[in-house]
């Protein structure tokens, strides 16, 4: 085989593996043991895959206002469950998250849910943990 093919047969069968090389775990980017709940203004929503985000303007202690992003579900799984585009969350609409903060410690968190200024609560992603429910994180920290 020459040097040319072999290294085409190498990229054909590493490159359906990149989707899985950008994804991540739970418990490789969020701490289940930082629940944070905030409150502030969305700034921006990206409909994205493999995870949807939205940005909030969070005012802190001191008065300082800090931009936060949250990840969440793909907007399949946001439809499905009843989101609509543009319309269920847009910038400017005041919100209460539930979530866990990144493991570095960071201004950016794993959502689960949302509660509107009217009181309605939305799931935006799923529970912590490995993907079943639980708080065990899916890859061990040291």
């Amino acid at each position: 085989m020459s040097r040319i093919a072999w290294i085409l047969l190498m990229i054909a069968f590493l490159f359906p593996a990149l989707p899985v090389w950008a994804h991540h775990s739970f418990g490789a980017e969020y701490d289940a043991n930082k629940p944070i709940t905030l409150t502030g203004v969305i700034t921006k929503v990206e409909w994205t895959n493999p995870h949807s985000h939205f940005y909030l303007d969070v005012t802190d202690a001191q008065g300082k206002v800090v931009n936060w992003k949250f990840e969440g579900y793909n907007p399949a799984v946001l439809q499905r469950i009843g989101w609509k585009k543009d319309t269920t969350l847009k910038p400017g609409d005041k919100i209460t998250v539930f979530g866990w903060q990144a493991r570095d410690g960071g201004n950016w968190a794993h959502s689960r849910e949302i509660t509107l200024t009217n009181g309605t609560k939305l799931f935006f992603g799923p529970p912590a943990g490995t993907g079943d429910g639980g708080n065990t994180p899916a890859v061990e920290v040291r």
